[in-house]
Formats: structure tokens, sequence, C-alpha cells
């Protein structure tokens, strides 16, 4: 079954069937991958969005090999991938030989990184985010790479605006998000160097039900923790929707490289967001702070002109995760954070 609007189910009762969702292609994502010849090899694919990325790759282009890379600390991902028909390399992406021993795939998409935690080992922060590029860039000169980063290497805007477009100069906050804008240079440097082509995907909040900014906020609603509402706005994307994006970059790589903004293309106040929970747990949510007039916002203005608005709607997520907290279903226990407003995570 294909991915449309109108295939989408009204609830997702369990993780298998929340994988297989994610998994389910769209007749975009087919058309694009279709462009590219080659395997697909996906770096630091044991993240929390890598897994069902390589999924839904295979599912888009069965015939093809996809290849998922990683260190796999947690063997029931090996498997998983597996499983799917998705071959995997045990590598430490900090190992320069390692990655040059890697087979040599035309089709790059880059997910290593280090953000959770940033701030209890910096040094293990600027190697992952900015020298693991390096050598990536590197070793894959004559490859299309499409390097995930995030919306955090812009700095704050009004929140009565449209959002940063691609045009606007990093200037972020905090060293995470300083050591992302690192990874983009290496990529960029490397980039014109080797006329690599390449996508620089800055992504904003992809949304999972067991994870992100919707599942932070109706967790706390349904417990009655407090909800700072400081940087209270944001914007976010199934991330299903945010990994076919993703794959399909692979068609729209430029020489040298350039970034694209990738989440949800409304501007959401987490005020209004806490209130459509609390009204269906029937419950008062607890707001603290008053909102700041600035906040980490994206204008995807042109990944909707390349792709088109994303599959799944906001009013989507929000009756699929006030489901899932209802039936405290699985979390991944990793807040976003999306609430920081110093950088330190």
């Amino acid at each position: 079954m294909l991915l449309t609007r109108d295939t989408l189910p009204k609830t997702i009762p369990d993780i298998a069937a929340l994988d297989d969702l994610l998994c389910r292609p769209s007749q975009a994502l087919i058309a694009d991958i279709s462009k590219v010849d080659g395997d697909i090899m996906i770096l630091g694919v044991a993240g929390k969005m890598g897994p069902t990325l390589a999924g839904l790759a295979k599912a888009a282009a069965p015939a093809r090999r996809v290849i998922g890379v990683a260190r796999f600390s947690d063997p029931a991902v090996k498997d998983w991938l597996e499983e799917r028909g998705i071959e995997t390399i045990n590598c430490d992406l900090l190992d320069e030989a390692a990655i040059r021993a890697l087979p040599k795939a035309p089709n790059i998409i880059f997910m290593a990184g280090r953000k959770f935690g940033a701030e209890g080992d910096l040094s293990l922060t600027w190697a992952m985010n900015a020298h693991v590029p390096a050598l990536v860039a590197q070793a894959f000169s004559t490859s299309r790479i499409v390097a995930f980063s995030t919306g955090c290497v812009y700095p704050f805007v009004p929140v009565d605006g449209k959002g940063s477009d691609e045009d606007m100069a990093p200037n972020p906050p905090g060293e995470y998000a300083q050591s992302c804008v690192g990874r983009e240079r290496m990529f960029e440097y490397f980039s014109r160097k080797f006329s690599t082509p390449g996508r620089l995907f800055r992504l904003n909040y992809a949304i999972d039900m067991r994870y992100g900014v919707l599942h932070d906020i109706a967790t706390k609603v349904a417990s009655g923790t407090p909800i700072d509402v400081s940087l209270g706005h944001v914007n976010f994307i199934w991330q299903g929707d945010a990994a076919s994006q993703a794959l399909r970059s692979l068609a729209h790589c430029t020489t040298p490289t350039s970034p694209i903004n990738v989440s949800g293309h409304e501007i959401l106040a987490v005020r209004d967001l806490a209130a459509k929970f609390g009204a269906r747990f029937g419950r008062e949510p607890v707001i603290v702070g008053k909102e700041e007039p600035t906040a980490w916002l994206t204008d995807t203005s042109q990944a909707i002109k390349l792709f088109g608005l994303p599959v799944v709607d906001t009013e989507q997520l929000i009756t699929w995760t006030a489901d899932w907290v209802t039936r405290a279903m699985p979390s991944l226990g990793k807040p976003t954070k999306y609430e920081v407003r110093d950088g330190r995570y």
C-alpha cells in the first residue's frame, strides 16, 4: 500500500504498526528514487530516525541495495534492519580507516551526530558533528551526500514572521548548534573541493509517536506537569514525511551542496497545542512563563516547492499522539528539549 492522505490509519495500534507506517513509501518518493542510480548507504543508521528511513528506502526501491552503517550498540536494531533486507556494517565513524573501508555507495544519507548530552562532553560533540563529516566527505567525494543537519543552526527569529529561510546566515546560541554549523561547513568545503553533489538537510523536529515536540507536550498535559511557553512557537513534521524528503533529496542535490529547510509549513503556538491536548484529555494544561517574541523557526517554502506539502498534517499528528499517550504506549524517554533557549542540551 502506498502512503497517501486517504490511506492514513485513524489510530496507530502498536509499535509494529508504527514502524510499518513509517516505512510506507509515497508514489512521489518512488518516482524520485528511480531518478538516481546505485546503492544507498545510510551512515549513523541506528539512531531514532535511521532504521525506518532505511526501511522506507528499501520499500521504495526493493531491488536496490540498501546498507545501514553504525556501531550497533543495540543488536536489536541490526536484527530489525536485516529482517527487512537491509545490509548492515558495524563501523565506528570516528575511525578514519574504517570509513575508508566502507563500500563506495553512490548515494549517501549521513545521519550521524551527537545532540543529547552534548554539554556533557563538548569535545566529543565537536568530533562527531564536525570531524566525522570531514572524514566522510573526503571518503565519499564521488557520491551524492544528503547530510542531516538542524534548524538550530539559525538564530532565533520573530514568531510573527515566516521563519528563517536558507539564505539566512547561521548564527546560533550554544556549542551544540555551533558544532552543527561546523558539520555543514565541512560538507560544504569538501563539496566545493571535489565537486560533490549534496544537500544539507536542516530538519526541525521530526514527530514519532514515541518522541517529539507533540509527545513532550501531550505527556506533560496528561500528567499535569507545567509547560514552559517562553519558547512558545514551533514547527515540526511527521517523521515519515521527513525521511521521505531526505531520500527524495538525493534526486535534488546541488553542486556545491546547499541547505534545504525541512519541517511543517505552519508556525504553531505551544500554548494552543497544549490546549488541544487538554480538550482531548479533559484536563486543563498547566502553563508557566510568557511567550518570548522569538523562536527557532524555519521557512520551508523551498521544500514545499520541491516535494509538496507533507502527507500527514498537524491535526492528524495531534489525533495520533493523543491516542498514543492516552493508552500509555511506549516512549523513547528522550525529550526534544524544544523549550531550551540557551543552546545547552
